[in-house]
């Protein structure tokens, strides 16, 4: 009889009908593939148990949260190689009930069956989260999202950030990747305030300020005052520190607040910067209204979103099983057109877009180096379950982005007064 890892290595190519281009090690040590590919770690039978329960993305997630399913080797190439075959389908992947109904899969069903054995089903990875997915994105709800992601920790996350401590999209010179991820941070910051013209004496929302850089970055260097809000108790405590450090507590002030609930405007300015893939569709009319009335006539709004390929069929959107399991909770990512058609119905007009999808990759692999550099201490603060979750979700991201799966786009956008003065330069990157 055939080995284990030939056997299901067969099975596998018999379901997906294409061959795997990553080499398969299974329990019993047995390996199959291309002796110079990736090699797929099949650690035990719970890892199949795993992938029969939950056929596709979210099965492969449960059995590599658990630690039952790694990668040796090009995790990048790996994951390029499991993208167009299992990953893509999502839960369009093939069930097990359908596979056994289908005699020209049966066979192959049966046979991981028997590979898998006894007994029922695993739970998933403790990491994931569990709800309905009803009464989406009211205030109660998104604050239970944004704690599962970003009351991780911050020791974590300064690991995986570095000492920036921002967590959205860099901006690198050309050619990348020319100088360090804290210098394109920097540039980043630098390009926002750019963008909304921030002068001394001005006052700036940060909706979604994180751990507080774009804020104390606006008052050092710009002269401006924050108001920075968050919904993230340990974000907030952890940037009111640096605030203080830097000795800007008289202009700078970090609110636990949901941006719906700010009723001090109005502002020169709004940033928003990774924030509102967190909105949800059904919200984002709403907030964009919400910081259009935040904004004093005249008042710029920079909107620093990632952005995913529109479908032909826009009713057939399926939230990420993987990124809505164990990521971003309840996050929906929307097309740049109809992010760009809800800012203008809500009464901006849009006077500049840039797309930096190919910086997001840059920054999230050295994210990723920062991860594995510091893997034994970022597994001893968050667990190995959570760690195994950053990892495979930036290194996917990356991925993402450079194949042009999902972008990253920053919408200038004005509240313009009625006489149609919209305060920008006639040549407008020159940011003035």
């Amino acid at each position: 009889m055939p080995d284990v890892a030939s056997r299901l290595k067969g099975h596998v190519e018999q379901l997906i009908g294409a061959p795997l281009s990553v080499r398969v090690r299974a329990w019993d040590g047995s390996q199959a593939g291309p002796p110079d590919a990736p090699t797929l770690v099949v650690r035990n039978r719970r890892a199949l148990r795993h992938l029969l329960r939950k056929p596709g993305e979210l099965g492969l997630a449960r059995a590599w949260v658990a630690g039952d399913l790694t990668v040796e080797g090009d995790l990048y190439a790996a994951l390029d190689a499991l993208a167009g075959l299992v990953w893509e389908r999502g839960e369009d992947a093939r069930t097990l009930a359908q596979a056994l109904r289908d005699p020209a899969f049966r066979s192959a069903a049966r046979g991981l069956l028997a590979l898998a054995g006894p007994p029922l089903p695993p739970a998933p990875p403790p990491e994931e989260v569990r709800r309905p997915r009803r009464g989406l994105h009211t205030k109660h709800s998104d604050r239970r999202a944004i704690s599962h992601h970003y009351d991780v920790g911050n020791d974590f996350y300064e690991i995986v950030l570095g000492p920036s401590m921002v967590y959205s999209c860099a901006y690198w010179p050309a050619p990348p990747p020319r100088g360090t991820l804290e210098q394109a941070q920097h540039d980043k910051l630098e390009l926002v305030a750019r963008k909304l013209a921030l002068r001394p004496g001005q006052r700036l929302l940060d909706v979604g300020c994180g751990w507080g850089s774009m804020a104390i970055h606006a008052a050092r260097d710009h002269g401006v005052s924050v108001v920075g809000v968050t919904l993230s108790r340990e974000q907030a405590a952890y940037a009111r520190k640096r605030v203080a450090d830097e000795g800007l507590t008289d202009r700078v002030d970090i609110r636990v607040q949901d941006y719906r609930d700010v009723s001090d405007g109005p502002y020169d300015a709004v940033s928003s910067i990774g924030m509102a893939e967190h909105v949800g569709s059904e919200r984002y009319l709403e907030y964009a209204t919400a910081l259009h009335r935040l904004l004093k006539p005249g008042g710029r709004l920079l909107n620093h979103q990632i952005a995913r390929r529109p479908q032909r069929d826009e009713t057939s959107y399926r939230v990420d099983s993987f990124i809505d399991a164990y990521v971003f909770p309840d996050g929906e990512l929307a097309p740049l057109g109809t992010t760009v058609s809800l800012l203008e119905r809500s009464g901006f007009e849009v006077r500049d877009l840039e797309s930096i999808r190919e910086h997001y990759a840059l920054t999230l692999r050295r994210w990723v180096e920062n991860l594995t550099d510091g893997w034994d201490r970022a597994v001893s603060l968050a667990g190995p379950g959570r760690a195994r979750v950053w990892l495979l979700y930036m290194a996917a991201s990356a991925l993402a982005f450079e194949r042009n799966r999902i972008g990253v786009n920053q919408v200038l956008a004005v509240r313009t007064p009625e006489p149609g003065t919209s305060g920008l330069p006639l040549r407008a990157r020159t940011w003035n």
